[in-house]
Order: structure tokens, then sequence, then C-alpha cells
């Protein structure tokens, strides 16, 4: 079972073990299940690429899904005649579908860059071109860039 706003299935079971252990809360978990079948039958109907996509919530026939990205909404848009029929198929009364983009994850602090180390042996190559161009106006822009990347890589 998948609630909401959890990824895996230690999470779903420590919520629904939540909901179970109050009387006033356990009456949230048909609704909980409910949610859950209706995620899993929405997953199933879509392909695996929007697997990052989550029922948000299902009133009065409107179905919202929460997308990570407009991008992924663009693409998802075109799969929602497919989807909802799908779910019609499966006993779900769904008249219309609505996308919410809804960034999940949050973007690292520092990105690390990977810096180009080349061998000694192509920077000798890449002066050797350099030096063995012939200089003409066509090739000066060209002779320039490839002496400065030999130059920066022995300084490097």
């Amino acid at each position: 079972m998948h609630i909401y706003g959890t990824r895996d299935r230690q999470t779903s079971k420590e919520a629904t073990d939540f909901l179970r252990s109050n009387e006033r809360m356990a009456r949230l978990l048909p609704t909980a299940m409910r949610m859950a079948d209706l995620q899993r039958d929405v997953g199933a109907a879509l392909p695996s690429m929007f697997g990052n996509c989550d029922v948000l919530s299902f009133r009065e026939g409107v179905l919202v899904l929460v997308v990570p990205s407009s991008a992924v909404a663009a693409r998802l848009k075109q799969q929602l005649p497919k989807l909802q029929s799908t779910l019609l198929g499966r006993g779900w009364q769904v008249s219309s579908t609505r996308l919410k983009v809804q960034v999940t994850r949050a973007m690292p602090e520092r990105v690390e860059t990977r810096v180009l180390e080349l061998p000694p042996t192509a920077v000798d190559a890449f002066e050797e071109l350099g030096e063995s161009l012939p200089e003409t106006p066509q090739n000066a822009a060209l002779v320039a860039a490839i002496k400065r990347l030999a130059a920066r890589r022995r300084a490097g």
C-alpha cells in the first residue's frame, strides 16, 4: 500500500499503524486505503517514466495528481485520456484530471563538477597541432584556442 507522501513500505506501514492506534484516527483508514488503491491503479495505468507522480486528491470525480516538474506535466497531459479510460475500466468515476506541479526533491547545496584532465601526451599533441596548422585568417581563431588549451593544461 502506498500513502501519499511516503516512498517505502515501512513508512506506509507506520502510517497505517498510527491511524489504527486511535479511534478517531482509525476513521481515516478507509480513506487512506482508498487513496492507496487509487495510487496503485494510477501507477499501473501510466508508463514507468511517471513513477514520481502521486495522487493528491480525488473528490467529485476530479482526480488531482502531483507531478515533479512542468516538463513531466506536459508529457503526462498526453497520457490523460488513456489514464482516465483505464481508471473508468477499474471502477473509478474520474470525470476530469488536474495536474499540480510540486517540486518534491531539493537540489543539493553543492554540485560537484568534474575537471577534464588530459594526459601529457594529449597536451603535447594539441601543442603540435597548434604549431602545424597553417596560419591563415580562417585558422587564426582555431590556432589561438588550441594554443590556449595546451597552455592552460600545462600550467594546470
